[in-house]
Parts: structure tokens; C-alpha cells; sequence
């Protein structure tokens, strides 16, 4: 069969044998992970898109993809010839799916999702949009599913424990947090599907998720256990009863529809409806739920003082791995070597696995030459990459898993002579990421909020970009963690102030599709700045070490303020990482980190 147009003739009969008229295919699984295992990869292999984020329609006579503007340039590239029409999510010509489906579908249609992959929050905004026009949602059918017949199984890696010195909370004491705000919420029960949350919860990791050191699980929580859902055979017997010590009751993955339903009636079941899906609760529709984010991420994010400890220990290592790296870079470039953007990743993620204590990436490397760094999740793969020669910029994001913490780092690097263009674009977006690095706030600022202080300086050019300028960071987790984020863009939602010892991270952009793009990455943590009449402030710490290339930079285009801050900034990454290299890698760091 051929893949896409085959596969979505196959889904469109399926369809019609089910007497439904549509179709919605999420990037989603029954945890809601960013990177989903192979067998919820639904949305690409119908399309061929694998893109981490968007959503695929299927009707009779139509196909499309929303995507958001990060993606554009790589769903049109991976969408032709496939019939499917990209939709450029946010463009002002773009309707909403729902709005799209209102207006095509008849009174009567019906649109199928599984429901195991759409989030509750999200299921009761379908069904508010379709109502008024008729429309059902069916949620307990998976036509995918169907068709889909090399469907890849589950995930059956290992579950280990997160341990001292790196762990620094008890396992006692975060189910003791975490039931103290169900008290307070009156709840009887919590209900957790979220990955990150229940890996941090019990101090355990795994490796079921690419970039993510989580496991397939569920949890459900009364005030006397936690019951873990995880497949047979993932914990080993000398876990199991150390688990067992402290309350935690196994029981199988499959389990929990059951124990669901066996709920008492009217039992108030604590759920987050933007991390719990609508098929997970629909065996137990005899209970109350009380809705509100899960406890777990307001604990985890906001990182405690020994963590932020392990935090800059883990930055120094990556930055010491940075410097091996680019000085192995530099000289290769310098010998005649040809290089592409396939050596950048394989010879960068080297780097880091020789550093203590690192585990895996923490997301794909993302190294783009000229115009694929103007997409800014592009991704090299063999077929398709670009040879580094001639004159421009070499845009590099990525970042690894250590037991100690999560790192999430961009630089941008000039290759041979860049322009006079790419260098006041490099200045704007360096000035940009200045602006936030140097940030003083009240606390529980909304963290949206922020994100004006990074786009100021290019706004007043004309520039912008279509991305946040910041998300959270987890320790030893996701490298996408909430709640925080910096996005003008973003939804305003409860609890997004931002709170000491959340980290962030600091990531203006400007991109010129088809030519070059600029993103220049520092972690940052937020820490008390000062106490006055007027409350607590706060401010950032940037604790991500690696020089930033000055050879970009229009000298005079900084003002003092801006040019003492990379200077302090580069006296800082040079104390810190020359105990942690040696040979040409010092050379390096001592060479780049000059004051301008």
C-alpha cells in the first residue's frame, strides 16, 4: 500500500464501513508525551509528516494538516504529493479545526477521534464547537487503528530508580505533597497519566520515551496508596518492595479502566482535563471530578536548592562537552575536512556521552546550515542534509539528559565570511536574549508575560519571530515542562507566575526563510532578587555555560549595559569550565570567551 495516499484511502474506507464522516488523528498518546512511542505515532505514519506537533482531518474528499509555523517549511516538503493539504495553523486565512469541521460537516455527521489521545480540556472544546452544528464526537473508536495492520507494539524498556545524590527529594515526601493538596481540593482520589509527573512523584525513571527518561504508566492516589500501572516484568523485585515501603501497590498497565469503574459512586477524583485524556475517565463516568492541574507540576517545576546545585554541576559538563566539541569543529573546518550537518549531531552527541553522568539526548539535535536553520525544528537526516561550506551561519540546538539535570542549549556559529545582514540579524536576537537575561520581576509575574522584555529590540526593528521565547525545563525529565512558558502568543492560564527555582529557558529567534536563521539558548533559573515595600522580586541566573560567539556581533550596535553582560557572562563560563578541559578544548574556551 502505498504511504501516504494509500494509507488514507484505507482510513477513508474504514470510515465509511463505520458510518462515520471524519476523522481527527492527533500527535498524542494516552499520556500526552511530546514524543510519543511508535505505536501511537498515528498522525505520521498516515502522513508522512513527523513533525513533533500537529493534527491530521480526514473526510471523504479532504485531507489536511494543522501545523504551527515552526513547521511550515517542513510539512510542505513532506506533504507534497501526498494530497493532503498543509493548514498554516495561526495564519489569519486558517480556521480552527473545529471551525473547519462546523463548516463542511452536515447535521448528523460524525467525527471520529480515539479517545484514548485527546486530552479531556480538549475533547470538551470539540464538543462545544460541534454541538451547535449538529455534529457528533465519537470517541470510542479508533479507525486508525484498523487499518494500520504493522502497527509497532509498546515500549517494554526497564524502570529504574532515580537515586541520591542526584534525587534530591524522598519519594515519602513528595506522595506526602502531592496528598496534602488533594486534601485541600477535598479530593478523595488524584488520577495521573502524565508521564514526567508520575516518574517524578515516585523517584523512578525509564526509557519507553525517546529524549525522555520516563515509562508507559498511570497512577492513582488515595490517602492511604499509590497505585502504579506499569507492564509486568518492568520493575525488578528489590524496586517492587522498596516501592511496596512506601505505599505504592503494582498493578498491571491494563488495569486501571478497571479500578476506574470500581470506584465509589460520587468518589471526587482529582484530574488535570489538559493532562488526563477523555477515554482514560470514561469507565468511571459514576464519580465527581474535580478539575485542576496536577499538584506534581507546580511541585516539580519550581526546582529545590540542592537540584539547582546539580543543575549548574550538569550545566558545566555540557558546556565542557561543548567546548571539546566545537574545538574538534573548528579545526576541522580549518584542515579542509568536508563536513555536513549529519557530523555536527554525531560528533556533538560524542561529546556528551563521555561526560559523568550523561544518559541520552534530550531532545533530536537540530543542526541547520544557512536556510535550514530558518526552520526552527528542522533535522538533518541522511537523505536530506546540507554539506557546511561557502559563507553563512550554522545554527545548532540541542541537548542531553544527565542524572543531575536537563540541558537545552543554542549557538550559532559563523562559517567563512558572514554578511553584513547576518550579523545585525545575530546582534538584534543576541540583544534580545540580553534583555530577558537581565530581567527583574515581581514574583508571580505571569510568565507569559516576560516574553515582550526578549521581543523588544527586534519589534522596534520590525522584526519578530512565530515561536515562545521560553519553556520550562525538567530535572532529569522533560525537556519541555510547564508551567511556566514565555510565549506573548501563549494561552493565559492559572499558575503560570513565574516561581523561585523554576528553570526556563531564554530563546529569541529571527529566521529568513530559504537564507539563514538566528536562535541564541541559555537555560535560566529563576532566584530572589531583592525585597522592598512592594514585595518580592525576582531574577535570572543564567546557568547554561558555553561561550557565545562573538564573531557575529556589531560591536557598537551594544549598549554598556548589554556589552558588560556578555562579558560578565564569559568571565563566568571561562572560571567554570577550565577546571573541566584540557588540551585544545581549553584553547578554545580561553580564545572565545575574550571580552569584547
Amino acid at each position: 500500500m502505498a504511504a501516504p495516499a494509500g494509507r488514507i484511502a484505507a482510513l477513508r474506507g474504514q470510515l465509511a464501513q463505520a458510518g462515520l464522516q471524519a476523522c481527527l488523528v492527533p500527535t498524542a498518546d494516552p499520556h500526552l508525551s511530546e514524543y510519543p512511542p511508535g505505536h501511537w505515532l498515528a498522525r505520521a505514519w498516515l502522513s508522512g509528516f513527523d513533525g513533533s506537533a500537529g493534527s491530521l482531518l480526514v473526510t471523504a474528499d479532504f485531507a489536511g494538516l494543522w501545523t504551527d509555523s515552526r513547521y511550515w517549511v517542513q510539512a510542505e516538503a513532506q506533504l507534497r504529493d501526498s494530497g493532503i493539504v498543509l493548514m498554516r495553523a495561526g495564519a489569519a486565512d486558517v480556521p480552527e479545526m473545529p471551525a473547519w469541521v462546523a463548516a463542511h460537516l452536515r447535521p448528523g455527521d460524525a467525527l471520529a477521534v480515539d479517545g484514548r489521545v485527546l486530552d479531556r480540556a480538549s475533547a470538551e472544546r470539540w464538543q462545544r464547537g460541534l454541538r451547535a452544528a449538529g455534529i457528533r464526537l465519537v470517541l470510542d473508536q479508533d479507525p486508525v487503528g484498523a487499518v494500520w495492520a504493522d502497527r509497532p507494539g509498546l515500549p517494554d524498556a526497564a524502570v529504574f530508580e532515580h537515586l541520591p545524590p542526584q534525587a534530591c527529594r524522598a519519594r515519602g515526601d513528595n506522595l506526602a505533597a502531592v496528598r496534602q493538596a488533594m486534601r485541600e481540593q477535598g479530593a478523595d482520589y488524584h488520577l495521573l497519566s502524565t508521564l514526567d509527573d508520575i516518574a517524578w512523584l515516585l523517584n523512578l525513571r525509564g526509557a519507553d520515551v525517546d529524549y525522555n527518561p520516563v515509562f508507559l504508566a498511570h497512577a492513582l492516589l488515595d490517602d492511604q496508596q499509590a497505585r502504579l500501572y506499569v507492564a509486568a516484568g518492568k520493575i525488578a523485585a528489590d524496586l517492587a518492595a522498596r516501592l511496596a515501603a512506601d505505599g505504592v501497590v503494582l498493578r498491571d498497565y491494563a488495569d486501571l479502566a478497571v479500578d476506574l469503574a470500581g470506584l465509589p459512586a460520587e468518589a471526587a477524583v482529582l484530574v488535570d482535563p489538559a493532562r488526563v485524556t477523555a477515554g482514560m475517565l470514561a469507565p468511571a463516568p459514576q464519580v465527581r471530578l474535580i478539575e485542576s492541574i496536577n499538584p506534581s507540576q507546580l511541585l516539580k517545576a519550581a526546582k529545590n536548592a540542592a537540584e539547582a546545585d546539580n543543575i549548574r554541576q550538569a550545566m558545566a559538563q555540557d558546556g565542557a562537552a561543548l567546548c571539546e566539541f566545537f574545538a574538534w569543529f573548528e579545526a576541522a573546518l580549518a584542515d579542509g575536512r568536508r563536513l555536513s550537518e549529519i557530523d555536527v549531531d554525531t560528533h556533538l552527541s560524542a561529546a556528551r556521552a563521555r561526560r559523568p553522568g550523561f544518559v541520552s539526548l534530550s531532545f533530536a539535535t537540530i543542526a541547520g546550515f544557512n536556510a535550514n536553520g530558518a526552520m526552527p525544528h528542522y533535522r538533518a537526516t541522511e537523505s536530506a542534509h546540507a554539506v557546511i561550506q561557502g559563507d553563512g551561519l550554522l545554527l545548532i540546538d540541542s541537548g542531553g539528559q544527565y542524572l543531575g539535570g536537563t540541558t537545552d542549549i543554542t549557538r550559532v556559529v559563523p562559517i567563512g565570511t558572514p554578511s553584513a545582514a547576518q550579523r545585525d540579524d545575530y546582534t538584534a536576537v543576541l540583544q534580545a536574549h540580553i534583555a530577558l537575561a537581565r530581567a527583574q520581576f515581581p514574583v508571580d509575574t505571569p510568565s507569559s508575560a516576560l516574553d515582550v522584555l526578549a521581543r523588544q529590540p527586534l519589534w522596534r526593528l520590525g522584526l519578530d519571530y512565530g515561536h515562545g521565547t521560553g519553556h520550562g525545563v525538567g530535572y532529569f525529565l522533560n525537556v519541555h515542562e510547564g508551567p511556566q512558558v514565555i510565549a506573548v502568543r501563549a494561552h493565559a492560564r492559572p499558575h503560570q507566575g513565574m516561581r523561585a527555582g523554576m528553570l526556563t529557558s531564554n530563546e529569541p529567534g529571527l529566521y529568513r526563510a530559504g537564507l539563514w536563521g538566528v536562535r541564541i539558548e541559555n537555560l535560566v533559573l529563576a532566584v530572589p532578587a531583592q525585597r522592598t515595600d512592594f514585595g518580592d522580586f525576582l531574577q535570572f541566573e543564567t546557568v547554561t555555560l558555553c561561550p557565545i560567539d562573538t564573531r557575529c556581533v556589531v560591536r557598537e550596535r551594544l549598549s554598556a549595559d548589554e556589552l558588560a553582560w556578555l562579558n560578565h557572562y564569559h568571565q563566568q563560563v571561562r572560571e567554570r569550565l577550565l577546571p573541566l578541559v584540557d588540551g585544545a578544548a581549553r584553547d578554545w574556551l580561553l580564545a572565545r570567551t575574550q571580552a569584547l
